[in-house]
């Protein structure tokens, strides 16, 4: 018989926004550090040290990303049109401020307008000075987010709430393999990608005694929640499709889960929410939204625990993917040698960690889950009823403040 989860709805003593380890930043040298940089995974403790700590790092980050997903809109005329318009605009608000020289001429190069009207691909590094500053502003204002279409979460969809497995945990109904030719593993991702829903198992999951011979701590369901919150996080931050930076997610994957990332081992889910709020917070992530990024994030924790064991096989499954996938992608690129080897390192630590997790879920009873979706969303609640009384100065009531006296600060 399958052993219950153990959770507990008290409050950790632990204090709310203490990492697991107490690590040094790695760019001042004096204080503890508290994040750590999605791209080369260097600690830092403050906004200051992350912009300081790599200057191609920081710079980087958010331009591959934009890249990224301007790179899957079709090459249709009213794509190229729509980007021409957004960029002449800003050329026409840059003159009538006066923030053009006259002498500069045409902010958009006749070469550059050809280039895209005829299809062809437009790099960063192909634009003018000027035209790269026009490129800047529009990601700043939003502009360019607009012909993106937004991705719908597969676990909001009706689908969802209809996944079968069998005992050994393998899907139910499997798409019919093609006979007249192979896919390879790069069409095979792809290809479920285009699915709805992520492919479970292919294989059936052995049990834990299998694969440990020591009793699974209590804690595992604690490790899970910070699990489904950094997946869901990379989901979002990629628009759903990780696999146009396999090393990119993983690596975003691991600075958000104390479990797979840094070794943690939160022991409530206060602790381990704590954790992946914080990082939503920091430098790195918080053009996302911040803090009400992150608590709506909680809720995508809620929705997948109330869907229950074949949901959270889905999930596991797809992670366990993005990580192999970021292996073999780093593999073919070539980082400084130490450097690949320890990336390589966490996200094969982060693959036997994330396997061992699923072999668990498949074992416990369905109705733990529910359980566990209850203080995920009392913690929520917490968390909400402390952020509102705290945004009213002089009408704190001491009374109502969480007996953990949690606070989640964005840092400015």
């Amino acid at each position: 018989m399958a052993e219950p989860i153990i959770t507990s709805e008290k409050p950790s003593t632990t204090p709310l926004l203490d990492p697991p380890s107490r690590i040094v930043c790695h760019v001042c040298q004096k204080q503890f550090s508290q994040y750590t940089c999605p791209r080369c995974n260097s600690r830092y403790c403050s906004l200051h040290c992350y912009k300081s700590h790599n200057l191609r790092c920081t710079e980087s980050f958010m331009r591959e990303n934009v890249e990224g997903e301007l790179g899957q809109l079709g090459p249709d005329d009213e794509t190229k049109q729509k980007m021409l318009d957004i960029l002449k605009r800003f050329h026409s608000e840059e003159e009538a401020d006066g923030m053009v020289d006259d002498q500069a001429g045409s902010t958009l190069s006749e070469e550059t307008i050809q280039k895209v009207l005829s299809g062809g691909q437009v790099s960063f590094d192909d634009l003018s000075a000027e035209e790269k500053k026009l490129f800047q502003k529009a990601v700043a204002s939003g502009e360019l987010s607009k012909m993106i279409k937004p991705w719908d979460p597969w676990w909001l969809k009706p689908s969802a709430r209809t996944i079968a497995f069998s005992k050994e945990g393998t899907q139910l109904i499997k798409p019919l393999a093609n006979e007249e030719e192979s896919m390879s593993t790069e069409d095979d991702l792809e290809s479920n990608q285009a699915s709805e829903i992520p492919p479970g198992p292919d294989t059936p999951l052995p049990p834990v005694s299998k694969l440990s011979s020591t009793r699974p701590s209590p804690t595992l369901a604690v490790h899970l929640v910070d699990i489904i919150y950094s997946y869901c996080f990379t989901l979002r931050l990629y628009n759903g499709d990780w696999l146009s930076d396999a090393t990119g997610s993983a690596m975003v994957l691991l600075s958000v889960s104390s479990v797979l990332g840094q070794g943690g081992q939160p022991e409530t889910i206060l602790e381990a929410l704590s954790y992946c709020l914080e990082q939503t917070c920091s430098p790195a992530f918080r053009q996302m939204g911040g803090l009400q990024f992150g608590l709506g994030l909680t809720d995508d924790v809620i929705t997948l625990l109330t869907l229950g064991t074949p949901a959270l096989l889905c999930l596991l499954c797809d992670l366990q993917r993005m990580v192999q996938a970021g292996e073999r992608e780093l593999k073919s690129e070539k980082p400084r040698k130490s450097r690949r080897a320890e990336i390589r390192s966490k996200l094969k630590l982060a693959e036997r960690k994330n396997y061992f997790i699923m072999c668990w879920v498949h074992e416990q009873p369905g109705e733990a889950w529910s359980s566990l979706a209850a203080i995920v969303k009392a913690e929520k609640g917490s968390a909400l009823n402390y952020e509102a009384a705290a945004s009213r100065p002089g009408k704190v009531d001491k009374k109502a403040e969480p007996r953990s006296k949690v606070l989640i600060q964005e840092i400015k």
